[in-house]
């Protein structure tokens, strides 16, 4: 079983809408009404599923215990024209940073990022209305009332991109969790071995009457961007950051600082190019340890020449960490701002199904095929257990053009008529 602690940024979930109620059919009973007219009511609309960020979530570890979530059905109509209670729609809690993609096709359908921000996953299916909406002058008592339609269904991918204004990068156990610990109030768990960050860690950084958000991410290795490593789980979430403190070890034996810097800035560049070209401030660490600082020194000399800005720290003493956090602070000031969180639409719809005009198609003999979306949504609607429901739905056919078309392919008398889930008798 998972730890409860445990950090996940992606995860695959399916959520249902749901169904519409169907309509009534009833009639006044009165005593003194002898022939009561129809009075059945509409039913309720079928729940919605809502995407909703909840500022306190920091992971995606819910849904490895939970993938599957669907609203409530809408309420059948009830006599006297009452309408049907609405089903109860279902809200999935996330946190921000959440992307979601469809998982079919791997379009993004929302980035959510501001707290409260809601997604319109599925919509509900619509009701049926009930057969008092039906009545007419010339037909006083119709005896049929709609069925309600599913609501919509769909496969979700939710990954999460941490959302910090500054990400450390460096190679595994180069010292960025120390210096997160030091210069904020977070607490990353801290060892002498590689990947003793597994997840990352976010802190706030006050500076003066101005704070930052710093974000401790995992170790990167050669070969991220084709997933090694913590690989990808890595790499998105640098993403959002704004600026890139590139800490590197000046005390490790038989290491080249610049060929460390080079190589983590190639995986950048792999992953994704504009990841590269985000502003870099070098962090050279560990110069409280003996020959360090000479070494940090010399490769300093190097990245300056290429246009970068180095310090050199140490973040086990606190050596240079002020220096650090005060530029890193008036970097952050002269970067473009992030994006106000009034400026953010708080209510992101899933796209509606694209309508398909209705077509017919031979399947056998003697056997035919409607397609179409008003086509189908008029016969899912309708139902087909009393003589007034089909003569009902041969009406609405009529009037989509349905009959012209079957007779333009050369349908016959008998023939059969596939539509939805339903099969009818083609009469011209």
């Amino acid at each position: 079983m998972a730890n409860r602690g445990q950090f996940v940024d992606e995860a695959e979930i399916s959520v249902g809408a749901g169904k519409g109620g169907d309509g009534h059919v009833g009639f006044r009973h009165e005593a003194h009404v002898p022939k009561g007219g129809p009075h059945g009511g509409d039913g309720g609309d079928g729940g919605d599923v809502l995407v909703v960020v909840q500022p306190h979530m920091r992971t995606l570890l819910d849904f490895t215990y939970k993938r599957a979530f669907r609203a409530g059905n809408g309420k059948t109509g009830g006599p006297s024209t009452k309408k049907g209670a609405r089903g109860a729609d279902v809200v999935i809690p996330v946190p921000p940073g959440t992307t979601v993609f469809d998982a079919d096709t791997g379009k993004v359908l929302a980035d959510l990022v501001v707290p409260g921000q809601k997604f319109l996953a599925a919509r509900g299916g619509p009701s049926g209305r009930g057969n008092a909406a039906f009545a007419t002058p010339s037909r006083q008592a119709p005896r049929y009332a709609e069925r309600g339609l599913p609501g919509e269904q769909r496969r979700l991918r939710l990954v999460l991109k941490m959302l910090g204004d500054i990400g450390l990068v460096g190679l595994p156990n180069v010292g960025k969790s120390t210096l997160l610990s030091h210069v904020s109030a977070a607490r990353p768990k801290i060892a002498d071995y590689p990947f003793t960050t597994l997840q990352p860690n976010l802190g706030v950084v006050k500076v003066g009457d101005t704070s930052f958000v710093l974000a401790d991410l995992p170790g990167l290795i050669e070969g991220a961007h084709e997933g090694r490593g913590l690989g990808h789980q890595f790499l998105r979430h640098i993403e959002r950051t704004r600026l890139v403190v590139h800490v590197l070890d000046a005390a490790a034996e038989g290491r080249d600082l610049v060929e460390d810097f080079d190589a983590i800035n190639d995986e950048l560049r792999k992953h994704a190019a504009e990841l590269a070209v985000l502003p870099q401030l070098v962090a050279m660490n560990k110069i409280d340890i003996s020959g360090a600082e000479e070494k940090a020194a010399a490769a300093a000399d190097v990245t300056r020449a290429r246009g970068y800005e180095v310090l050199l720290i140490s973040a086990a003493t606190g050596e240079g960490l002020e220096a650090l956090v005060n530029r890193c602070a008036t970097l952050l000031q002269a970067l473009p701002a992030p994006v106000p969180v009034g400026e953010y639409p708080m209510l992101i719809e899933a796209p509606k199904p694209k309508e398909v005009r209705m077509s017919v198609e031979r399947l056998e003999d003697g056997v035919w095929e409607v397609r179409g979306t008003k086509v189908e949504r008029e016969v899912l609607m309708t139902r087909t257990n009393s003589e007034d429901s089909v003569d009902w739905l041969q009406e609405k056919l009529e009037k989509l053009g349905v009959f012209d078309a079957l007779d333009k392919a050369g349908a016959e008398e008998g023939d059969t008529v596939r539509i939805a889930d339903v099969e009818l008798d083609y009469e011209p």
